[in-house]
């Protein structure tokens, strides 16, 4: 990922210079955790583990029989799994809205070291909700990780998808129907050299994040644009709408031929007033697939 124009000038204004590297590629990969950090994990994990243990010796007083108990064992084990993760995210979020009391995140250009309380309040806030996110993505239902991104403040609906990427949570709005590529990192926040840089990222409608790519903070994508597989976004960079973007850093390739011509709509034309409009129809697959088939045929 380079560093765009805009983020060096300001930088350099400061009198002690330095190589800004990319100390880490996401937020959720900090190379050192504090040991203060990992102590906010010993109240939320058990008091998470003794609501699933409370549910479970409460339901199980009821059954008397201990055959029925192991018959369902594994069954309780899934329940309990469930159980136990919610527990997490809602203690974890009980206490991201006690911290972001004391100090709001906000965007801007801050100093990536000890002391500064952006900084440490931007630790904070990440090691908090780091070990919530991090079960839900692992767990065996995909719609987890989306109410678990939701649960955290990522304004973004059940139409969108992003199986197997991972974001920020802060300052990350989506549009409708967003296609997060497996392996995409999304970054509202990210260190450079000695600076901590958070800016919001913005998904227009039916936009596409190709996979194993990385999109920088401050990156707005207009509606119907796609950026393309291992492709890398800028620091503010803006995405046009209707618009393929590829490469390292994302460039404009081609038009969207697919953002005008959508499959499940039919443009018609009203030659005498002049008026066009869109009407929804249903697809029939089965008949694409047999044109398709076709086609190769002749082509061989």
């Amino acid at each position: 990922m380079t560093n765009d124009t805009p983020v060096t000038n300001d930088l350099e204004r400061d009198d002690n210079k330095v190589d800004y590297i990319i100390d880490f590629v996401t937020s959720s990969a900090i190379s050192r955790i504090s040991i203060k950090f990992l102590a906010i994990y010993l109240p939320i994990l058990w008091v998470s583990g003794y609501m699933a243990v409370a549910v479970f010796f409460d339901v199980s007083r009821y059954i008397n029989n201990w055959i029925i108990t192991m018959l369902f064992l594994p069954f309780w084990l899934f329940i309990l799994y469930f159980i136990f993760i919610f527990g997490i995210a809602i203690f974890s979020k009980a206490f991201l809205l006690m911290i972001n009391m004391v100090h709001k995140p906000r965007e801007g250009v801050f100093r990536a070291e000890k002391g500064d309380q952006d900084f440490e309040f931007w630790r904070l806030r990440i090691e908090v909700k780091k070990l919530a996110l991090w079960l839900m993505n692992n767990s065996p239902l995909p719609w987890i990780v989306m109410w678990g991104f939701r649960w955290f403040g990522v304004k973004i609906d059940f139409s969108s998808h992003l199986q197997d990427a991972w974001m920020d949570t802060d300052f990350i709005e989506f549009g409708r129907r967003v296609t997060i590529g497996q392996g995409t990192v999304v970054m509202s926040s990210m260190v450079v050299g000695k600076y901590l840089i958070i800016k919001k990222v913005v998904f227009g409608d039916y936009t596409v994040a190709g996979g194993v790519s990385n999109i920088a903070p401050g990156t707005f994508l207009g509606d119907d644009s796609v950026t393309g597989a291992f492709t890398n976004t800028n620091f503010n960079q803006f995405i046009e709408p209707g618009w393929i973007y590829v490469g390292l850093p994302a460039m404009k390739y081609k038009p969207n031929k697919f953002a005008e011509q959508r499959r499940d709509k039919i443009s018609i034309k009203e030659v005498e007033e002049e008026i066009t409009y869109e009407v929804e129809h249903d697809v029939n697959i089965d008949a694409e697939k047999k044109e398709l088939l076709n086609n190769n045929k002749e082509e061989n």
